[in-house]
């Protein structure tokens, strides 16, 4: 009876007011920033483990396997030697051609595939959002993991290429660890940022192959930045050279080529690659957090 006249204390309460007063929530609210933020923190060993399965599983059906990791990126650059290098002379200009092109290509398909993967990650994960609860950024950030994961397994490839094609082993090689951990910070945020915008529009997936590929033109994957910045007006230059793929392919060469001097580099490059890492980063991050509620539905 005690109970029955408790709730009849309540009866003239809007709903509202009675979900306040005995501590109830609505179903899937946004938790504060910060909050989704220790969420996903605690689902890190979920994403390491669905990044390296999702990983394996790409190459199941291929039986060179995991070997495609590799050459997938070296046969892209057999080609961009041939067609750049070979038929339209850009390697002229360019010392030691063939690691200068291997770095830039295995750095830039980095970003490529975390822009792909990133924008199918809510899409091609319906399922397992709609059946499990979990902070959907688990998903854009285990792709670029994923990603991660194959550039670390590319890397060895590529350093026995520097070093077959006459570059020394020198203590600029450890700045592979900042540049890398920049460009992963870089690209996560840009695959949450591509991750809500695709969960939107579908079709989007279909069209960012074409912007990717016109990014990559504008990179300096296979030409030399200094051959169109000092011919050009001098905003063009700065908007070259502050272009983030090109600025972490830079930094990366620049790592591990000795025949590519200081010089070579844009202006304000270290500056430039972390204030890229922390505005797209934190930004991406923010713009996938605003739409938590909505993955999933519809």
């Amino acid at each position: 009876m005690a109970g029955v006249t408790g709730l009849g204390h309540d009866s003239g309460l809007s709903p509202g007011e009675l979900a306040a007063k005995y501590g109830l929530t609505v179903s899937g609210k946004r938790p504060s920033a910060l909050e989704y933020g220790r969420q996903v923190w605690g689902r890190r060993h979920f994403i390491m483990a669905y990044s390296t399965a999702k990983l394996n599983a790409l190459y199941t059906t291929a039986k060179l396997g995991q070997i495609w990791q590799v050459m997938t990126p070296l046969l892209n650059a057999a080609v961009y030697y041939l067609i750049f290098g070979l038929l339209l002379g850009t390697k002229r200009d360019i010392p030691n051609f063939i690691a200068y092109l291997c770095t830039g290509v295995f750095v830039f398909a980095f970003t490529q595939s975390a822009v792909l993967f990133g924008t199918r990650a809510i899409a091609d994960n319906l399922g397992l959002i709609r059946a499990l609860h979990f902070p959907r950024a688990c998903m854009p950030i285990a792709s670029t993991l994923m990603q991660l994961q194959q550039l670390l397994f590319s890397m060895g490839v590529l350093g026995v290429i520097v070093l077959g094609t006459g570059e020394p082993l020198t203590m600029r090689w450890l700045l592979l660890v900042p540049v890398l951990l920049l460009q992963s910070l870089f690209n996560t945020g840009v695959a949450m940022f591509m991750a809500r915008v695709g969960a939107k529009t579908t079709d989007l997936a279909q069209l960012m192959p074409f912007i990717i590929r016109t990014w990559m033109y504008m990179s300096g994957v296979f030409w030399a930045v200094s051959s169109i910045t000092t011919k050009a007006p001098h905003w063009v230059g700065l908007l070259i050279e502050a272009n983030p793929a090109l600025i972490y392919i830079s930094l990366m060469r620049f790592a591990l080529l000795d025949s590519y001097p200081a010089s070579s580099l844009p202006q304000h490059v270290w500056p430039m690659a972390i204030a890229w890492a922390i505005v797209i980063g934190v930004g991406g991050y923010l713009f996938f957090w605003k739409a938590e509620e909505e993955y999933g539905r519809g």
